[in-house]
């Protein structure tokens, strides 16, 4: 009986301390998609906004924008993908948080995954 619950505590200690380590670890990678997405949503066609008075989101900027801001936060290309609506940036991240005591009953990883849209927006009193 003793060994039993010692390696049920060794269990819900697992649960704890990995599950706090993946919630945390979901937690940054939705800031990171975050800050990706509104880096992405700051590259539009200045001209175009001097000339016109319209937002132009330039797609490969963006997407270039989004990609290397996730590349500097350690994610691999495989795990970013930017997506465009309209107007609007959407950047979708994976990744996997490793275990440590919950390796113990065969659980090596959780995966996680994120994501965050942002749009462009001009102006100081209200939107263009």
């Amino acid at each position: 009986m003793v060994v039993t619950l010692t390696v049920m505590l060794f269990m819900l200690a697992g649960l704890v301390i990995d599950g706090g380590f993946a919630i945390n670890a979901r937690q940054r990678l939705y800031d990171d998609a975050e800050q990706a997405a509104r880096a992405a949503a700051n590259q539009i066609d200045i001209e175009a906004l001097r000339e016109t008075g319209q937002v132009v989101l330039l797609e490969a900027e963006a997407r270039q924008a989004a990609v290397e801001y996730m590349t500097a936060r350690g994610y691999t290309a495989g795990q970013v993908t930017v997506n465009f609506n309209g107007d609007e940036v959407s950047v979708h991240a994976e990744d996997r948080v490793n275990t440590s005591l919950l390796q113990l009953i065969f659980i090596d990883d959780f995966p996680i995954e994120g994501e965050a849209t942002s749009r462009p927006a001009v102006g100081i009193t209200g939107e263009l």
